[in-house]
């Protein structure tokens, strides 16, 4: 077994507030990566954190996946392997945390459906991340207590996945696709329901 990182502990644990459960994501039809063969998330609110945990199986020597780096604030993540979660409470505004393998990572905030794009100055994710053959596991610890709109609220949430081959072609993976191209931002991806 090869890791780049080893999980001292799970960050995830059942939680007091929400029971974790396993989400199976979909692959969009646009992919052209076929490396990939399942990837699963699980998703719960501990207090003012979110925790997930991301599983992505399949042949992992042909993906691309960033070597780590020192854990800082990068932009365009999204444009190689990366797990991104969209968070929704009240109203129409929702956040964007992109999660590298690297453990770089960046959130934004936009007030509307791609509009109002805003940097978020919040503390660091907690990323970790494990590598074996046949398999990637990230987990991130994020800490909402920094997101207006989501402290105290019920909030939605869509878990979603840009993987790069070696090769340079991408699979774009979520828990609900809407028709067209690979659209994250789409509220049809935002399935998961957490309370406050």
């Amino acid at each position: 077994m090869s890791l780049a990182r080893e999980l001292d502990a799970p960050i995830i644990e059942e939680g007091r507030y929400n029971a974790v459960m396993l989400h199976v994501m979909k692959r969009h039809p646009d992919s052209i990566c076929a490396s990939v063969t399942r990837i699963d998330a699980e998703v719960t609110r501990q207090g003012a954190s979110l925790l997930v945990r991301y599983g992505v199986s399949g042949n992992i020597a042909a993906l691309q996946v960033p070597t780590p780096a020192v854990a800082s604030r990068v932009d365009r993540l999204w444009q190689h392997t990366c797990c991104e979660v969209f968070i929704q409470g009240s109203g129409g505004a929702y956040y964007e945390i992109n999660l590298s393998p690297s453990t770089q990572w960046a959130v934004y905030r936009f007030t509307g459906y791609r509009e109002g794009m805003t940097d978020v100055q919040v503390n660091a994710p907690i990323i970790t991340l494990s590598v074996d053959t046949d398999k990637i596991e990230l987990q991130a610890r994020i800490d909402c207590s920094q997101l207006p709109g989501l402290s105290g609220n019920r909030c939605r949430v869509g878990v979603s996945a840009v993987i790069e081959d070696r090769a340079g072609g991408k699979s774009y993976w979520a828990l609900a696709h809407a028709p067209g191209k690979p659209d994250f931002h789409h509220a049809d991806g935002f399935v998961i329901e957490l309370e406050a």
